[in-house]
C-alpha cells in the first residue's frame, strides 16, 4: 500500500494527474511499489515489459550497453516522472535498463490494469500520450544541447534544473555521482570536471555534491549564450 506521502507524489506524477479524476484511485490501488537500493536492477534491456514505473523518490537512470561494453546514459529520472510506458502497454522488450542510482522508492503499474481501464475510457490514452510526448521532447532538447551547445553550456543548463529559485543565487545538491552527470550530458568525465572550472567564469562554485550559483540570471545567459562566445570565454 502506498502511505500518504508516496500517495501525494504519485497522483501529481503526469502520467498520473493527467488521467480522469474518477479513475485515479482504482489505478492507484492495484499498483505496487517498493524501496530499491543504490546500484539495484530495476529491469534489463530486452526484458519484457509489463509495467509502467514511477519515481516516488530518489532517482534512476536508464542506460544502454554498446557492444564495446561502454555504458550510454538514455536519461535520468527523479521524483514524479514516470517510464517505460510505451514499450509496457504493447509488452515489447524494453530497449534499455534501468538501475537505481541512489536509494529510491517506485511505483509500479501492471500494464493489464492501464490496458484493462483504457478500454473502458479512450480518454486514458489521452493521459499516456501525454507522458510519451514529454518523454519525445526531453530527448529533442538533449540531441539539441548535444548539437548546439558547449560541455560547459550543457552543465549549466542542468544546474539551473535542479535551482528551485528563478532570481538571486542559490546552492544546489548534485543528486548522484560526477561520472553519471557526465554520461546524462554526453560527456567524459575529465570533459565535466573542465566544464566546472569554466563555469567559474559564471559565478558557479562546485565543491564536492554542491554548487554554489552566485546569480542565476547570469548562469542562464551563459547557457543560452551564442557557443561561439562561451568558447572565448575564460
Amino acid at each position: 500500500m502506498l502511505d500518504e506521502k508516496h500517495r501525494n507524489v504519485a497522483r501529481n506524477a503526469l502520467l498520473i494527474r493527467s488521467l480522469p479524476e474518477r479513475h485515479v484511485d482504482e489505478l492507484l490501488g492495484q499498483a505496487h511499489w517498493r524501496s530499491y537500493d543504490r546500484g539495484e536492477t530495476l529491469f534489463l534491456q530486452e526484458e519484457t515489459a509489463n509495467a509502467i514505473h514511477v519515481v516516488l523518490d530518489g532517482w534512476v537512470k536508464l542506460y544502454r550497453i554498446a557492444p564495446t561494453g561502454a555504458e550510454a546514459v538514455v536519461s535520468v529520472f527523479t521524483r514524479g516522472e514516470s517510464f517505460g510506458e510505451a514499450v509496457a502497454l504493447k509488452q515489447m522488450p524494453y530497449p534499455v535498463s534501468a538501475e537505481a542510482v541512489t536509494p529510491c522508492e517506485i511505483m509500479h503499474i501492471p500494464s493489464q490494469v492501464l490496458v484493462s481501464l483504457m478500454r473502458k475510457d479512450p480518454d486514458i490514452g489521452v493521459s499516456i500520450l501525454a507522458a510519451t510526448f514529454s518523454h519525445l521532447h526531453s530527448l529533442v532538447s538533449q540531441l539539441e544541447q548535444l548539437k548546439a551547445q558547449t560541455g560547459a553550456q550543457r552543465v549549466a543548463g542542468f544546474l539551473l534544473g535542479l535551482c528551485q529559485e528563478e532570481e538571486g543565487g542559490c546552492e544546489v545538491t548534485l543528486p548522484y555521482d560526477k561520472m553519471l552527470i557526465a554520461g546524462r550530458l554526453g560527456m567524459k568525465p575529465e570533459s565535466l570536471s573542465r566544464a566546472f572550472s569554466r563555469l567559474k567564469s559564471a559565478g558557479v562554485k562546485v565543491q564536492r555534491n554542491h554548487a554554489v550559483i552566485d546569480d542565476i540570471p547570469t548562469l542562464r545567459d551563459y547557457a543560452d549564450s551564442d557557443p561561439a562566445d562561451s568558447w572565448s570565454k575564460p
